[in-house]
């Protein structure tokens, strides 16, 4: 734990934030330790010791420790299939047993590093894995609510028993109760979020216990519970039921040892600090071996509690430490209230932060952004919830190891050509003006070659090839790593292409794919030249030589690249077909940027250049001109200012960009007049109000300007000739 260099303040609030989870813990812990078997009492006594053992020890500075729902509930499991009555002696003599052979469990697993099993775990499964949990803890505790107990199980059974409690037990007032008390929490969460209101709520639930209300209504309280530490002593050894208890505690070790780490890196994620999964498992080994002593039952990381922490805004482990601290001086001194405080109210607190702790957010995410990945969020979350915690992560692990798959194996590709006028090779399928060449295929494949995809490989160069291709060139930059299959593969695609009067180039890539192409049997590629440093060297080999020939000799007006267009391939290589109306949405940012209280020249001067797109070239703000200049009315209408003002301003701005364009390469000014020409062009075609309003305020401001700026009148006059005497 570390506080050296911790804000006073910051101090204070941790410490306020560990009683406020002390005293949430006392439901939570007595409802899971009766879930395990054990008398209410044992809870409390589970959320000394192993909180503080974590607490000092721990390299997560946010997550709490303790009695948790998934080990009771398997602890509670074994004790029903091995006919132990709940609560008996019998229970209270074999659940500590349990709880010391998990303790020895985790620390086999921390001596065989399996915690490095969760760096394999996604963010999707991760978060499907925490909020299945979570859910599954809430429908637990909903019976609670309604009159009746915990429920235990999957989703099955938790429901079978939430339709038992409503035909059998249900208790209106109970629900009342719970329900208003869940809708102030959410209520304050999101109109109070620092304030402590579940102190407030158990604060006046207890008051409600305590002045006869709940007994009035049938109304169930926690139990009472005596005053004074735990005794420790080591668990008795009942040899009976080893083989249960051995295989019981490895499933309940397992599970903790991937819930809490799933969640404490989950935690350590969003708030951007790595925890150390070796250390965590020792911790959690030692917690549980404390635990034992004092006759509870497995302890593990939580949710709720980690949530509920975070929500009041806990940032050290000074939390645990006020949380062991706060609960030994309830045991000691106050252990009278608990009596009184109404299970429903308490339970409205629980299924409060656990509903903080199911990913929401991440949930829409993944729907705006990636189905796939949304499926295997629900693929873990149902997992966990139908079938278990240990089945839920080994669904949501298989399949994100199927994605992984589907993702290698059909990987990001493309064939490239040439823009005539600028240098490389670009993407057909993202650039305007881009052109494949005649007598040559060039590919691009962005992934290691294997069993998966060489089908692929192999099938997109056979469709792309025509009868004047001469060779093949493989941009393999990407391509790391070739197996066996796809070796023979190559070699069979490479004797077919040269049945064919074809060569295949391999042009690019790392040298050691040249070592793999030698070990894999084919080092005639490499020896005979095939495989070259660029792809023009490939090219030069196969007798290609610039400038290349290309498939569209007389290629239109419209795709002819220019000096002006160098932004348009800035914006197609970043957003590819969206190009132009992102083009027309950066335009638009430009203007929403724009003050009435400041001049508009001024102002365009300054947000031309601002990010995302930092130095951007003068052409391009002179292209970025026209698209304002299309907004000229709303412009107008936003900053309450004539449209003739803002067009002198904007004109203003493209003669000093056009002056200074035309100072370093007069051909380049041509070009720009000719692309404006065409853009005014399409715009009186689409749109001729806003075209002659666009006339008209530029012949009205280019008067102004040959008077009040005479140094344009040159660039004036090459630029826009007699426009403004029209």
């Amino acid at each position: 734990m570390r506080l050296k260099g911790m804000p006073k303040g910051a101090a204070l609030k941790d410490i306020f934030t560990g009683i406020i989870i002390a005293l949430v813990s006392i439901p939570i812990s007595m409802g899971y330790a009766q879930v395990a078997g054990l008398p209410a009492a044992y809870g409390l006594y589970g959320s000394i010791f192993p909180i503080l053992i974590f607490g000092l020890l721990s390299s997560s500075p946010q997550f709490i420790f303790g009695v948790d729902a998934a080990p009771a509930a398997l602890v509670g499991a074994f004790l029903v299939s091995a006919g132990i009555e709940a609560g008996s002696e019998d229970a209270v003599r074999i659940v500590p047993m349990v709880t010391f052979f998990v303790g020895l469990w985790l620390m086999l697993l921390r001596v065989l590093r399996a915690g490095r099993v969760v760096t394999y775990i996604s963010t999707p499964v991760m978060g499907g894995f925490i909020s299945g949990i979570s859910a599954t803890i809430i429908f637990m505790q909903i019976p609670k609510i309604l009159g009746g107990t915990s429920g235990s199980g999957e989703i099955v059974e938790l429901l079978a028993h939430i339709y038992v409690t409503c035909t059998d037990s249900f208790n209106l007032m109970s629900l009342i109760l719970g329900g208003s008390s869940l809708f102030i929490l959410l209520l304050s969460k999101k109109l109070f979020p620092k304030l402590p209101m579940s102190v407030f709520v158990m604060a006046t639930g207890a008051a409600i216990g305590f002045g006869g209300f709940a007994d009035r209504y049938d109304v169930a309280k926690l139990s009472a519970i005596s005053r004074g530490l735990p005794a420790w002593k080591l668990p008795e050894m009942d040899f009976s039921h080893m083989n249960e208890v051995l295989t019981t505690s490895l499933t309940v070790a397992v599970v903790i040892m991937a819930e809490t780490l799933l969640a404490s890196n989950n935690m350590a994620n969003k708030n951007g600090y790595r925890i150390n999964n070796d250390r965590e498992i020792t911790v959690y080994s030692l917690g549980n071996m404390a635990a034992c002593l004092v006759g509870c039952c497995p302890v593990n990381g939580s949710v709720s509690r980690s949530s509920m922490g975070e929500q009041y805004g806990g940032r050290s482990q000074l939390m645990s430490v006020a949380a062991s601290v706060s609960m030994i001086m309830i045991l000691l001194f106050g252990t009278g209230f608990i009596q009184y405080l109404p299970v429903p109210v308490l339970t409205a607190i629980v299924i409060s932060a656990l509903l903080g702790a199911v990913e929401f957010e991440l949930m829409g995410r993944l729907f705006r952004q990636d189905r796939r990945e949304l499926f295997i969020f629900f693929a873990a979350f149902l997992g966990v919830l139908v079938f278990g915690t240990v089945y839920g992560v080994m669904i949501g692990v298989v399949l994100s190891f199927i994605s992984v798959i589907i993702n290698t194996a059909n990987p990001k590709r493309s064939f490239l050509g040439v823009i005539p006028g600028h240098e490389g090779f670009h993407s057909l399928e993202r650039n305007t003006y881009a052109v494949p060449l005649k007598n040559a295929v060039i590919y691009r494949f962005s992934g290691n070659l294997y069993f998966a995809n060489i089908g692929i490989f192999a099938d997109d160069i056979e469709s792309a090839l025509t009868a004047e291709t001469r060779c093949v060139v493989v941009d393999s930059g990407a391509v790391c790593n070739i197996d066996i299959t796809s070796a023979d593969k190559i070699a069979s695609l490479r004797k077919s292409l040269a049945g064919r009067g074809i060569s295949l180039y391999f042009a690019s890539h790392i040298g050691q794919l040249n070592d793999r192409f030698r070990q894999l049997g084919l080092a005639d590629l490499v020896e005979k030249g095939c495989c070259r440093r660029t792809i023009p060297a490939a090219l030069l080999a196969a007798g290609i030589d610039q400038p290349y020939v290309l498939t569209e000799t007389d290629i239109p007006e419209d795709r002819l690249f220019t000096a002006g267009d160098i932004n348009r391939l800035e914006f197609e290589w970043a957003f590819g077909t969206l190009a132009d109306d992102e083009y027309e949405r950066y335009a638009e940012k430009l203007l929403s940027e724009l003050s009435p209280d400041s001049d508009p020249e001024t102002q365009l001067s300054e947000v031309i250049g601002a990010e995302p797109w930092d130095g951007i070239s003068e052409p391009d703000q002179e292209e970025l001109l026209e698209h304002i200049q299309v907004h000229l009315r709303e412009l107008a209408e936003k900053l309450g200012i004539a449209p003739a003002r803002i067009e002198e301003a904007i004109e203003r701005r493209k003669l000093f960009l056009a002056e200074r364009i035309a100072r370093k390469n007069p051909e380049a000014l041509e070009v720009i007049r000719e692309h404006d020409a065409h853009f005014e062009e399409r715009l009186r075609e689409h749109d001729p109000k806003v075209y002659e309003m666009l006339l008209s305020h530029r012949r009205e401001a280019l008067k102004k300007l040959r008077v009040s700026a005479p140094e344009y009148v040159p660039i004036i006059e090459s630029f826009y000739g007699n426009a403004d005497h029209e």
